[in-house]
């Protein structure tokens, strides 16, 4: 029996699975924490990483590892691959001003999307590399490589020392906001732009571009290290998510991605246009505001997650009048950066925990309502909406996504998808096959309740009337 190893190096953990390569089963698995912050030494990845390696019993029997990880963030490295500074992760807002002036620069919001599939905003790597040039001009005259999270992972896992050898996927690469996922090239001009390089003689690397179905390495101990992916594309590929369905991710942020057998170049600016892991695309709406929205009211009301779910439920639809807007870190989608938070409706009445529980888990979900609707009108089929995360474990939550997404919903069984679309990805480049393997996932819950369009109508006035804030 062969083993395979997935990853998943989150923005607040890492989780390793390690499965039977033909059948998927489960064997063993490990995780362990992350540090908080949007700007974090990757150092901490790697420590973390090898505790959970450790946890999931070693990789000394496994043929095959791919990581997967959060997206966007940007490691700077010197000619020697030495860490230039801390990583500037994807929920990092300090580069939205640097946003709308690449955009610009490259030449309205039509022209950037058609260039590099998606609109920028300041969660793109690409925006954090300008604002390095502009603020930390010592630290951008010293970078030689940029590398993702699971890129470097991925090197760090290989032993190697030579930035030349860094290697990594379309998925992961599509969120750099300087990689075109329709021709699977970087584009230097844009690279070249963020950084403020005029040199010519001056080159840069950029981590190799591999198929989903090979392998960029091996560890010192023979182990094979696949191509990895993003986080979303690896989720995908861990349901085996086909085109016409849609996944409602519940994390730190919140997503809703599809298959789509075409490229979408959203010039609006709410459907990013990646690549997925299979050699497809995956437009993507993302939010930043989801799990922790729960967290946070939940230490308000001084409840646990299950005490929260059930005061929800017992709050009528629409929370007797309170609306949130949940954007606690600024905003992704819509593009607000600096927005905070927004309750209103207040009154004595329905100043209720039942109340205030319903409210905040309904201004998350309209969210991605929102999200949804946008990949529709991108021309996006959605057939099936699968919901998974962390936030997606509580009851409460998916009884008042399929109210507000006014469809059905279904619950696959609680999983690391992004780890098992990982070590599924291993299991395929280690078979040699032209598809990855079928595992069966389990059974899918399904439900479905009466929509509550009225919700939704609260919510996007409420988001229209704050545009300005």
């Amino acid at each position: 029996m062969k083993l395979v190893a997935g990853v998943d190096s989150s923005t607040q953990s890492v989780k390793v699975v390690i499965r039977n390569a033909e059948t998927g089963e489960l064997v063993r698995q490990g995780r362990a924490s992350h540090p908080e912050g949007t700007e974090v030494n990757p150092i901490h990845w790697w420590e973390a990483l090898n505790i959970a390696f450790a946890e999931a019993g070693g990789l000394e029997d496994v043929a095959a590892i791919s990581i997967a990880g959060q997206q966007h963030g940007m490691i700077a490295l010197d000619y020697r691959g030495e860490i230039i500074r801390d990583a500037l992760l994807w929920n990092d807002t300090r580069s939205a001003s640097a946003a709308v002036d690449l955009v610009s620069e490259i030449g309205g919001e039509a022209e950037t999307a058609r260039a590099v599939g998606s609109v920028l905003v300041a969660s793109f790597t690409v925006t954090k590399l300008r604002w390095v040039a502009d603020n930390e001009p010592g630290n951008a005259a010293r970078i030689a490589a940029v590398a993702l999270p699971h890129d470097w992972l991925s090197w760090k896992l290989s032993g190697s020392s030579e930035i030349m050898d860094l290697f990594t996927d379309r998925s992961d690469a599509s969120g750099t906001g300087y990689f075109d996922p329709t021709t699977s090239r970087y584009n230097m001009e844009i690279f070249n732009m963020a950084i403020r390089n005029s040199d010519k003689e001056r080159k840069f690397v950029l981590p190799k571009i591999i198929s989903p179905d090979q392998f960029g390495g091996k560890t010192s101990g023979g182990i094979l290290i696949g191509a990895g992916a993003g986080d979303n594309a690896a989720a995908a590929l861990g349901l085996m998510a086909a085109p016409g369905d849609v996944v409602v991710s519940l994390g730190t942020s919140g997503t809703a991605f599809a298959i789509s057998p075409i490229p979408t170049q959203d010039s609006h600016g709410e459907v990013a246009g990646f690549a997925d892991a299979s050699g497809l695309f995956l437009p993507l709406v993302c939010t930043l505001n989801a799990a922790r929205i729960l967290d946070s009211v939940a230490k308000i009301l001084n409840v646990s997650h299950e005490e929260l779910g059930e005061l929800a439920l017992a709050a009528p639809a629409g929370a007797g009048g309170l609306t949130m807007l949940p954007y606690f870190e600024g905003e992704r989608t819509p593009n607000r950066p600096f927005a905070t938070g927004t309750l209103t409706g207040l009154n004595i009445a329905n100043s209720t925990p039942r109340n205030y529980a319903r409210a905040m888990i309904e201004g998350m979900l309209c969210g991605l309502a929102d999200a949804i609707d946008s990949l529709v009108r991108e021309g996006v089929e959605v057939r099936r909406i699968f919901l998974i995360g962390g936030a997606a474990k509580n009851p409460a939550v998916s009884t008042i996504a399929s109210a507000i997404f006014g469809r059905e919903i279904l619950l696959p069984p609680v999983g690391e998808y992004v780890a098992d679309g990982a070590a599924r990805q291993a299991a395929w480049a280690l078979s040699g096959l032209s598809n990855p393997p079928d595992w069966d996932i389990g059974s899918v819950e399904k439900v479905k309740s009466e929509p509550t369009p009225q919700v939704l109508n609260n919510y996007r006035k409420l988001r229209d009337q704050t545009k300005n804030w």
